[in-house]
């Protein structure tokens, strides 16, 4: 009669087991560790990378081509250029972490600079209350959205693309399809143009915009990444209902995240005034592509919950590049566009790779 081992004996042998095969599947993830695996990691880690070497590659790739693209001048210019579309892409990217989207920024934008223009230059208000006038407009505009996206359930791309309509009629409703012209603007309310104001870093011209477009970043930064508000925003992109779970308020943080946006892009429009010196109804037809191009360019996925404002930012600069680099070229501007399309589906393919690869 054989007699079966001790109950201690067995455990011990299983728990042997247990850790041999511990450490044969960390063998095996320490021999799967291949170069181009330990850089896939590295990118999905930090997205911020893609965007910054690929800046890198244009600014030396386009330096090639066109020497001058080199230039302090030239690229100043480019920086210049993208102040209003870099402040933009701050907020689309806000709205898109939450996997949500927003096609109505470029109205809030102009609708905001319409209301200081006129508020300061035909209504004689003093332009700083002008200012906190259409900036508090813009903010209750981005509300308006969060309000119908959480409030009503309905989709961000349905709700903005009906108050992209809804916004671009109050303009020209309000503005009666009129400019305030730099003139008048310079002559009665000359603060509406302070972010316009350029200075020298040696060879390098520097607007205040500019300035300002790097600190905002720097808050919206600081909000999204060591705030509790910024890890509620970063959880409902990655799951809604694990969010509402764990007892985030889904409906509050929606609000106050299009809330966000709007006071951003409101403020963008002083920027915007600044940057151009003129107020059109017509302004800033394609900011919101340029946005959504910017955001996903930088990193941030359509999907929500991964980003980055950094790399927004970038974004916005690598699209820059491109068109002044393209132009300096001497490349057509149609070419330009398809450079940038190219640009978007990319990084589009790109992030759905990492996501797949790494989920």
């Amino acid at each position: 009669m054989t007699v079966p081992d001790s109950p201690t004996k067995t455990i011990s042998d299983f728990e042997a087991q247990l850790d041999k095969a511990d450490k044969a599947v960390a063998q095996f993830e320490k021999d799967d560790k291949t170069p181009f695996a330990i850089i896939s990691g590295y990118l999905r880690d930090n997205p911020t990378m893609i965007p910054a070497m690929v800046l890198l590659l244009s600014v030396i790739a386009f330096g090639i081509v066109a020497p001058r693209f080199l230039g302090m001048g030239a690229l100043t210019t480019v920086l210049q250029q993208v102040t209003v579309t870099g402040f933009v892409a701050l907020a689309q990217t806000m709205i898109i972490l939450t996997a949500g989207i927003d096609l109505s920024v470029g109205e809030i934008l102009v609708m905001s600079s319409l209301i200081m223009g006129n508020l300061a230059v035909n209504s004689g208000i003093p332009a700083p209350i002008a200012i906190v006038i259409g900036i508090a407009v813009g903010t209750g505009m981005g509300l308006f959205n969060g309000v119908l996206v959480s409030k009503m359930k309905l989709p961000p791309f349905i709700v903005t693309l009906g108050t992209l309509s809804i916004f671009r009629a109050l303009k020209l409703a309000y503005s009666h399809s009129e400019s305030v012209r730099n003139v008048d603007i310079e002559a009665k309310a000359s603060e509406l143009l302070f972010f316009g104001d350029k200075f020298k870093i040696g060879s390098a011209t520097v607007t205040y915009g500019m300035i300002m477009l790097v600190i905002t970043a720097i808050i919206c930064w600081y909000m999204l990444n060591r705030t509790a508000w910024g890890r509620h925003v970063h959880a409902l992109g990655d799951d809604p209902d694990a969010a509402m779970l764990s007892g985030i308020s889904v409906d509050r943080t929606i609000i106050s995240v299009y809330g966000m946006a709007g006071l951003i892009c409101g403020f963008a429009a002083w920027v915007a005034v600044g940057r151009v010196g003129t107020i059109s109804p017509i302004g800033f037809e394609t900011v919101n592509l340029d946005s959504i191009t910017a955001v996903v360019i930088g990193g941030t996925s359509l999907f929500g919950g991964r980003g980055s404002i950094i790399g927004s930012v970038l974004g916005a600069v690598i699209v820059g590049v491109f068109v002044t680099g393209l132009s300096l070229a001497g490349v057509d501007s149609y070419w330009q566009t398809f450079a940038t399309g190219c640009l978007v589906i990319i990084a589009v393919a790109l992030d759905q790779y990492l996501r797949r690869a790494f989920k």
